[in-house]
């Protein structure tokens, strides 16, 4: 069974995007929160700086889609790459009994 590329990195796409979005926001109305994991993922987003403005949230959803979006693509197509080497038969090369190869 092939996994479709597109449809992967969509769903990724959008799981990681919405865990950021969910996170920011509430972090806006709880500055505590996720404080922690906006600060990580302040360091890996350029641009981003995890602080409780509606303008971050949006940079860090965008951030969140894209990144999930890649890891959805690459995840599909290594996924697609070891199913179909692995379905392939194996040649074995033979060799008459009692002779070296």
């Amino acid at each position: 069974m092939r996994l479709s590329t597109k449809a992967m990195a969509t769903a990724l796409g959008l799981l990681w995007g919405g865990c950021m979005l969910f996170t920011g926001l509430v972090n806006m109305a709880s500055p505590s929160y996720g404080l922690q994991f906006l600060n990580v993922m302040s360091s890996v987003y350029p641009g981003y700086r995890g602080t409780p403005a509606l303008g971050d949230v949006l940079i860090g959803t965008a951030y969140g889609f894209l990144d999930g979006a890649i890891a959805g693509w690459l995840l599909a197509w290594l996924y697609n790459f070891v199913a179909l080497q692995r379905s392939r038969p194996v040649q074995h090369v033979d060799t008459p009994v009692g002779k070296a190869a």
